[in-house]
Order: C-alpha cells, then structure tokens, then sequence
C-alpha cells in the first residue's frame, strides 16, 4: 500500500514536470519511479523508466542526476542478466561521476560527496562485474584500471580537490624484476590481480566473504601486538598468505621477481605485507616490498648514493600531550654519521625553521623523527614539531615550495614515530594522501609506533645500505628489517613489520 502511494505520488510529480516543461524534475521523478519498480523486481518496468530518466539528464547534461541513473540501470541489466549492458552502464556511470566530482570539487571544495555510501559502490560494482566470469586480459586491464581511478578518487576525497597529474607507467619499463599485486576485497571472494613484466595480467580468486576477510585483517593487526599468541599470529598470518601469495608463488619464481609493490585494498592497508607467513618465512625473508597508491603516481628513478644529503629533524622531549623520544639523538646522530645531514632538533625543530631550510638547501632526503598520527581524514593526519602540528595540507605546502622554486624535488622523505590513528580503519588513507601531496618520490613511514631504540637502529641500517651502489630504496628497506628479525629482542614483526615504504621504490 505504501509503495503504491508512493508510485501515484511520483506519477503525479512526472505530469505536473511536463506541464511546467521542467525536464530535471521528470527526470527525476521518472527515475526514482524506476527505482521503486526496481525495489519490487519489476524489471522490464524498472528499465524503460531508468532509460527515459537518463535519456531526458543526458539532454540537458545534468551529469549529477545522469550518473544515478547509468549506476541504476547497470544494476537493472545485472539482474536480467545482460552482463554486457551492465558492464557499459556502470563504466558509464564511473565517467560521469569522475567529471561530475572534479567539476564540483573546483568550483567548491566543501561539496562532498557520501563516499563510501555513493560514490565507492559504483567503482567497486564495476570491478566485480568485469571480473565475473573468467574474465578476459582486457576485462582485467579495465578492472585494474577501474581500481586505480578508486583510489585516486579516494584521494581527491580526502584532501577536497582535485590536482593530480597523472601519467600511466608500465611495471616492466620501471622494473622488470617487481611484481604489482592488486587484492580486491568483494563480497563473496578475494580477488587479486597480477602484473609480471613483459606478461598478460594474471588473474585469480578465493571463495571467502568480505566478512571473514575483515575479521580474519583484524584479527591479525591485534595479533601483532607481542603479548598475542605466537601460533594464533602465524595461523592468521599464513591464512593471508594463502589467499593473496600463495597461488602465484611459481610464477613470481619463475620470472625472478624480487620486488613485490603492493596496491591494497580497503583494510589491508593497515596491515603490513612484510609479516605476511609463508609456513616457513616471512615475506620480507624473500621479497623486497613496496606500496603504491597506483602506477599512474609513480614517477621511476633511482637515488644515487652521491646524492644522499639529508635534513633531519627531530623531537626528543615529550610535547604537546605526547611522550618524550629519548632515541631519537641517537638516531639522528648516527644518521649524521653516514651521510652529510643538516640537523634540527628539539627547539630548533619549528615549523618555520624547517620551511626555511627546505626552501633554501636542496635536500634529497628529509627525514622527520617525530611524531605523528596518519588518519582517514585530512584534517587528523598530521606531524608534530616543537612549536606545533604540520596539518598534511601544510605539509604538502611546506614540500611543494622547494620544488616549485628549484625543480628538484625531495627524492625520499622518512617519516619516523609515526603512526595510524587507532580505531580508524582506513587510517593509512592518511599515508597514502601524506605521500602523494608530499611531492616525495618516495615515503618510508610506520603504521604503528615503534619502541625507539629498534627503529633508531633500523634507521641507521637503512641508511647504510642506501650508501652502497646498486642499492634501491625497497632492498635497503628489506635488508634494515632483516636485521632487526634477527635479533632476538626484536625478531617480532611488532618491531620491523610497521616499516613502509610508499612510492618510488628504486
């Protein structure tokens, strides 16, 4: 009785719009009276009123109502079984929106879109339906293409605009011995796509809901804690393994692969790959590894070991309601003595001192031993000084300067002490966002934050080893973590497994 009402009423408002030659409100009313049909399963109903619908937004390109209506009639198609059709609908509505969403986003950066509940969904559907059904290489160049457009948009979520210059890099012209692993997280299963050099893009999947997925990543994040059980850890552990490793194990043997980039989904991204268990080994035991946010922000080139010259800054004593770092003298001091570095700590460690030394000096290497909260939202991602906090947009202000004046921009910056805000799922959003605004080619940061002393000591080994030719950033990485797993005291992944690095990992 309800739905009936509702159906006069939107009846009525589609006579009175043509009446008043008001072509956005019979649009509108045209399809939410598809969408109520769609609710009761009428179909054929359900499709010719969506068609009109977007037919008359499409006239008048009223973009903001025409992508409902393609993501409507995507999922119409969907039920009816036109694979095809629904696949060309929802590409549709992807494209429409992207627009959509840079246009508004330019003219106003306080629109917002719902993201997870509007603008997400629509990517995702798309991902899945090209994936449906033994999908072909093309199909899974456009669903890896589909998931690095979400991720972008993601970013553009977070900071409010929309400022990327993108260009599309592939993995065999930037490093023919890395892998890129996309995992996609879908309802009913676990699906991960992989790019090989030089190979079509390979492709499988594990029966497993998204439920057990997100328990099993939580699970696991709080079994990384060192009071947890050692064997409920590598339970955990190797259960991920086998649903994201284990299937192309052969192949990355096969084509030698040594770096394996990541590009995670939702709640992996809080989770460090390098802990992932094999039954035998850690990750990191045979793989260099690095994240991306997508190849299209990957800007490929090697630091040179001459090039290693580093501003270094750094809080000691506890500030602003956080707890003092004793180790981090230490630490910069033995940075200092393995490469050439300017150094503020403590009280000369301001947000306007570091302005005016990234301005005025051309570090490649900035590396900033304090701490900092990385979160979902721009507006909690932050780094702390003496004085102050460096918002991440200040941040990406406070990098860009230097790049803008001098065309060199920071080749690696080295966030330590940081951490994700606790709680936040999609906390490492923050990393990822912190990392591409930086203008850094490359970030080496921590989920978590770390005793001092083991990170002091991994810092100092990864510096060592970026001094030796032939040396890229994600082998210098894996060869500081190796270190510490074999020491007794910090064999734990809770010390070495929160490392990072994001970006650029030649």
């Amino acid at each position: 009785a309800q739905r009936r009402a509702i159906a006069q009423l939107l009846a009525r408002a589609i006579h009175q719009a043509r009446q008043l030659n008001d072509t956005r409100a019979e649009s509108y009313a045209l399809g939410q009276l598809g969408h109520l049909y769609m609710e009761t399963q009428q179909w054929l109903e359900a499709r010719e009123l969506t068609e009109k619908a977007l037919t008359l937004a499409q006239g008048i390109q009223a973009t903001e109502i025409a992508y409902r209506w393609q993501w409507q009639l995507s999922q119409i198609l969907q039920h009816q079984g036109n694979l095809t059709g629904a696949i060309a609908a929802n590409r549709e509505a992807v494209h429409t929106l992207q627009s959509l969403r840079r246009d508004l986003v330019a003219i106003n950066p306080d629109v917002q879109f719902s993201f997870r509940e509007t603008v997400e969904p629509i990517y995702r559907n798309l991902v899945e339906l090209l994936l449906s059904n033994q999908p072909t290489p093309e199909q899974l160049t456009q669903a890896r293409e589909t998931i690095e457009s979400l991720r972008l948009a993601e970013l553009e979520n977070f900071f409010r605009e929309a400022c990327w210059q993108v260009q599309r890099q592939a993995i065999d012209q930037i490093d023919p011995q890395a892998s890129v692993i996309y995992p996609i997280i879908l309802p009913d299963h676990f699906a991960v796509i992989v790019s090989l050099p030089g190979k079509p893009l390979r492709y499988f999947q594990t029966d497993v809901t998204e439920t057990q997925i997100d328990s099993t990543i939580e699970q696991l994040l709080q079994a990384l804690n060192p009071v947890w059980s050692t064997k409920e850890r590598l339970r955990l552990s190797q259960q991920l393994y086998d649903w994201l490793i284990r299937p192309i194990e052969p192949e990355l043997k096969e084509n030698e692969i040594k770096t394996l980039v990541f590009v995670l989904d939702d709640a992996l991204r809080n989770l460090p790959m390098a802990a992932l268990y094999d039954g035998q080994q850690y990750l990191i035991e045979n793989y260099n590894i690095a994240l991306s946010v997508g190849l299209q922000l990957i800007e490929p080139r090697s630091l040179l070991p001459q090039q290693l010259k580093a501003l270094t800054a750094g809080l000691t004593e506890a500030r602003d309601g956080f707890p003092a770092l004793p180790a981090v003298e230490l630490e910069v001091e033995n940075i200092a003595a393995q490469i050439p570095t300017k150094v503020l700590l403590n009280q000369q460690f301001t947000h306007q001192t570091l302005t005016e030394q990234i301005e005025k000096t051309p570090f490649p290497v900035v590396h900033l031993a304090t701490h900092g909260q990385f979160s979902s939202k721009a507006e909690n991602t932050f780094l702390l000084t003496w004085n102050s906090r460096i918002k991440v947009k200040d941040l990406d202000q406070l990098l860009q300067t230097r790049q803008r004046q001098n065309a060199n921009p920071i080749e690696l910056l080295v966030l330590s002490a940081c951490q994700t805000a606790t709680g936040d799922k999609r906390a490492a959003l923050g990393l990822a966002g912190l990392a591409v605004r930086s203008g850094a080619r490359s970030t080496l940061a921590t989920l978590w934050s770390v005793n001092d002393e083991s990170t002091a000591q991994l810092m100092v080994e990864f510096y060592r080893q970026l001094t030796q030719s032939q040396v890229s950033k994600a082998q210098a990485l894996r060869q500081a973590q190796l270190t510490l797993l074999r020491q007794p005291n910090y064999q734990h992944p809770f010390y070495w497994a929160p490392f990072v690095l994001v970006g650029n990992w030649l």
